[in-house]
């Protein structure tokens, strides 16, 4: 009998021995992942099998190295404010292989008329927790700057329907500040059109900020308050966020190795979806005849679920059809510290919108972590697309080169030619959490869970970057194991031990 085989069919035996359960995870990014290593971490006895397209598991996170060189193909780092991927490192045994962002570097840039100018200290995404760095910051004006405080002053909202970040922003601290200051923080994160994305999908924290102090200003300061000291930076919370000391890859590894060999199935793209009296069956393309499993978790972009599950239940799929995407193209460039004339002494820089540049923001990569170039050399990604410009995220690579260069020498003084300029696309990979995503979300888990021993994993729903896939994939996974009773055999505390 084949590996395969083994794994797909159950035992047969004169004893009454319960048949170990067969399940199905589609998809081998990392909610694949960390569904399948849940399902084995919580039921060792568990046949699973995981179905990837691809000739790699991962998804979109790669690290690759060349000459010194350490280059993430997507992101670079996590978020240890939501504790599930730093969990997930240390069940897996890579937490000591972590490293925080440089604290020398811990802030960012926004470009006002070609020039790059701090993030006013204690402004995080959408409210400032000081006050004197926006007095003083040139990136607004007096008025801008006197709206903004009005803030304080501004009625909350009583409403309890969805809103769109552009409209809570607006609103609350005026026009100029969203434009000169949280539509490109913003928009480098979520490569989102900030007057659709969804403000209680993406950033729940600001609209519960509004309803318990009337005010983000001070909702603000009441969070600086009770955690102060903490932590100094602009514009995002860099000392929360780690990536591993050799790259994103290693995860994806660790992961992996963590599974038995006969779980993961490369270059098995899964063709057609079917459930049959309390049976899954999957087709993989190119193999006569379907495969059987007990479960099903799908873990692969929207798009692709869709697809797959038109022929088990079209109104889930046209639900999930729902979820529109967004993408961008990354310009991964190697330059000598001397070929910059501009010096900045930050990760990176943000672009807004009515700037009319062709950029979204800048990363000065090897800034954030050591170990990411050479001696005396820098390591840039520079975004291009995103939902606002979506026509030159496609632009062929030559014109994209062309495009990415001259607007660095516009603004960081860029001479000569880069030592390598490589483009890595994301087309189409960020869902966009409009207004009215989370009414749509619950549309969809409630027909997801008409669907027996059925789940859904991935960034599409609820949370995207890192630690929001983990948790997705664990939880699909804890889901699929409680709807056949197994998850009282092992307890999570004890697995996680």
């Amino acid at each position: 009998m084949s590996t395969l085989a083994s794994t797909i069919d159950p035992p047969t035996s004169d004893m009454a021995i319960p048949a170990p359960r067969r399940v199905a995870v589609i998809g081998g990014g990392l909610s694949g992942l960390a569904a399948a290593h849940r399902l084995r971490e919580l039921d060792s006895g568990a046949e699973v099998v995981l179905f990837e397209a691809t000739d790699r598991v991962g998804g979109i996170l790669a690290t690759t190295r060349r000459e010194g060189w350490l280059i993430e193909r997507s992101a670079d780092m996590f978020s240890t404010r939501e504790p599930w991927a730093l969990d997930l490192c240390r069940r897996i045994g890579i937490a000591e292989e972590l490293i925080e962002t440089d604290a020398r570097f811990r802030r960012a840039y926004v470009v006002r008329r070609g020039k790059l100018i701090p993030v006013p200290e204690g402004f995080t995404l959408l409210s400032p927790a000081r006050v004197w760095p926006i007095v003083t910051t040139p990136l607004l004006s007096l008025r801008g700057k006197v709206r903004l405080a009005w803030e304080y002053f501004v009625p909350r909202r009583e409403s309890a329907s969805d809103e769109s970040l552009e409209s809570l922003v607006v609103r609350r601290f005026g026009r100029e500040a969203f434009d000169r200051l949280v539509q490109p923080l913003i928009g480098g994160i979520y490569t989102a059109d900030p007057a659709k994305l969804s403000v209680a999908a993406t950033l729940p924290q600001f609209v519960e900020l509004e309803r318990e102090h009337g005010s983000l200003i001070r909702g603000m300061r009441w969070k600086q308050a009770a955690s102060r000291g903490k932590e100094a930076g602009t514009g995002a919370r860099y000392a929360q966020f780690v990536a591993p000391r050799d790259g994103m890859q290693r995860l994806v590894d660790a992961l992996a190795a963590r599974l038995p060999p006969e779980v993961i199935r490369l270059g098995a793209p899964v063709e057609r979806l079917s459930h049959h009296a309390e049976c899954w069956e999957v087709t993989i393309r190119g193999e006569a005849s379907p495969l059987r499993f007990d479960d099903l978790i799908v873990a692969v972009p929207g798009h692709v679920a869709t697809r797959l599950l038109q022929s088990v239940d079209q109104q889930l799929a046209d639900l999930l059809g729902k979820v529109t995407y967004a993408g961008c193209s990354v310009a991964v460039i190697g330059v000598r510290q001397d070929q910059l004339a501009r010096q900045l002494q930050g990760f990176g820089f943000v672009v807004p919108a009515i700037e009319r540049r062709s950029i979204i923001a800048g990363s000065l990569a090897s800034l954030k972590f050591p170990g990411r170039a050479p001696e005396g050399k820098l390591l840039l990604r520079v975004f291009v697309g995103g939902a606002l410009q979506p026509e030159l995220a496609g632009l062929p690579d030559e014109e994209l080169r062309t495009l990415v260069l001259g607007e660095l020498r516009e603004l960081l003084g860029l001479t000569g030619e880069p030592e390598f300029f490589e483009v890595v696309r994301w087309l189409g990979m960020m869902p966009q959490y409009h207004v009215g995503h989370l009414d749509l979300v619950s549309q969809i888990e409630t027909q997801a869970a008409k669907l027996p021993h059925f789940a859904l994993a991935g960034n599409s729903l609820r949370g995207v970057g890192v630690p929001f896939c983990v948790r997705s994939g664990e939880r699909a996974a804890e889901a699929i194991l409680a709807s056949r009773g197994a998850a009282a055999s092992a307890s999570p505390e004890a697995a996680r031990g």
